[in-house]
């Protein structure tokens, strides 16, 4: 039950939306037992975002996740993460961010995990 959501000053025309979204499907397999089955993307593009004080090409992406991961699996999944928007959007990997939230509480389909 993981979500992404990415926020980025760069233009996201849909078919680089469609890239990054079936690109993260792929990576969260980095995180034992996510899959594309589970994931939900959101992409913003176009946004106000400065990093550093500049305008330059630059994202956050936040990911949420149910239950936990080991430091090593969330580290492969940002290399990941950020080397998608490098090679869709052109985005310097040391111009995005990317910050994980877990939880034990994660509702669907009328209940809870």
């Amino acid at each position: 039950m993981p979500f992404i959501h990415v926020k980025t000053n760069a233009s996201v025309s849909d078919a680089a939306a469609e890239s990054i979204k079936t690109k993260l499907g792929a990576a969260i397999t980095a995180i034992p037992g996510k899959s594309e089955g589970w994931l939900m993307v959101e992409i913003e593009g176009d946004r106000q975002l400065y990093f550093k004080g500049s305008d330059a090409p630059a994202a956050m992406v936040e990911v949420s996740l149910y239950g936990s991961a080991s430091s090593n699996a969330l580290s492969t999944l940002t290399s990941h993460i950020t080397g998608i928007l490098l090679d869709v959007l052109g985005i310097a990997t040391d111009r995005i961010y990317v910050s994980y939230m877990s939880t034990d509480h994660w509702g669907w389909n009328g209940s809870n995990f």
